[in-house]
């Protein structure tokens, strides 16, 4: 018990001593002991590090995760998984709740029927890209969000955990050294005193044992400062080679960059081919049309790639004297096949219909070339 109670005692006095030094040395009352240049661009470049890395991570999180309710359900289940050691599951994302509400709907609307069909074709693209990007999440989680925080969690914790124990053995150095000044101080006083007291034997006594006193002061002074000096230069040193490791940080945060830019471009890639693969699914007649559909054939389009292109072609089909319109093209439009005409947008058009032909499709014509074009890439004009 008494032993706690001194270590208490003396941890109190070294507190003591470091909070009267630093309040000095705020109020200009006493010197601080300063890092060099090269040690103070390494706290900065450190400083630097840390914060931009927290605001990367923090908006990655935000774009990975954007509704803040999901995201912290989301980092509480992860805790609670990752203390329990189990892989934490795989969650739904909007894309997939949507896909699987247009499957359910298409159910109770009909499969059959045009608007149930539709639901189903772009229910099971949502799916797709609902999957497309809990695969972009998880990637991105792992590559990149994992690394951030093992930094913020880990490394930087090591760093400011060490910085603070730097700063109290510089402000022990310091207290050693005002401590040091003071006591010479002292003695010089102490030993001047008989020059001007010779006459007074009994004060010379009393004098000569002040100076004796203070000159141990001295000595022990110094010996605490040289103690001082060394375990801050040790600490200095351990700090040193810390912030050094920041270099060995940014190459890793580097690679994981390249990696998360990697992700997004799959990412966006695969997004980007499903909704192109959805458009032409839409734009192209249902099977059980497509055979009674006439094939209008373009003039001049002949293929010689394969024996069988001829079969996409028949008699061309004169326009009626009356039902002709001009249409205004909305978007770009690739042709599938010799049956289709290909557009340009803001282009003008002609377009008719003909008995029998699929309602989601037109003849168009545009000089000599003529050919099946979708009424939803149009705007009809009077």
């Amino acid at each position: 018990m008494d032993f706690n109670v001194k270590k208490l005692a003396s941890d109190a006095g070294v507190f003591f001593t470091r909070a009267v030094q630093f309040t000095e040395e705020k109020l200009g009352q006493a010197e601080k002991t300063e890092l060099d240049a090269h040690f103070e661009n390494l706290l900065a470049r450190a400083d630097c590090t840390k914060n931009w890395t927290e605001k990367i991570f923090r908006q990655t999180e935000v774009l990975l995760q954007p509704n803040p309710i999901d995201h912290t359900g989301a980092r509480i289940e992860e805790f609670l998984f990752e203390k329990l050691d189990r892989k934490v599951p795989s969650r739904t994302t909007n894309g997939e709740l949507l896909g699987q509400y247009m499957l359910d709907a298409a159910k109770d609307f009909g499969p059959g029927t045009p608007y149930g069909s539709t639901l189903i074709k772009v229910g099971e693209c949502q799916r797709r890209l609902g999957g497309a990007e809990r695969e972009f999440m998880q990637t991105s989680a792992i590559n990149f969000l994992t690394p951030l925080r093992n930094f913020l969690d880990g490394d930087w914790r090591t760093i400011s955990k060490e910085r603070r124990l730097l700063e109290n053995r510089r402000l022990d150095l310091d207290a050693c050294k005002a401590r040091l000044k003071k006591a010479k101080l002292a003695e010089a006083k102490a030993a001047a005193a008989p020059n001007f007291q010779e006459t007074r034997p009994r004060n010379y006594v009393l004098s000569a044992s002040a100076s004796a006193l203070w000159s141990e002061e001295v000595d022990k002074a110094e010996h605490e400062l040289r103690v001082a000096q060394t375990e801050f230069d040790r600490q200095a040193e351990v700090t040193r080679l810390l912030l050094e490791g920041i270099s060995s940080t940014h190459v890793n945060h580097l690679r994981c960059l390249h990696e998360f830019v990697e992700a997004q471009a799959i990412y966006y890639n695969q997004c980007h081919q499903y909704m192109m693969d959805l458009q032409k699914e839409l734009g192209s007649a249902s099977p059980s049309t497509a055979a009674t559909l006439p094939v209008v054939s373009i003039a001049g389009a002949v293929s010689t790639s394969a024996p069988e292109a001829d079969t996409l072609k028949i008699e061309e089909v004169q326009p009626p004297a009356t039902g002709t319109r001009k249409a205004k093209v909305l978007y770009d439009y690739d042709a599938a096949d010799t049956s289709e005409m290909s557009l340009l947008a803001d282009e003008l058009i002609t377009v008719y219909t003909v008995p029998g032909m699929d309602p989601d499709w037109l003849v168009g014509e545009r000089g000599n070339q003529k050919g099946k074009v979708p009424v939803t890439y149009l705007e009809l004009l009077s």
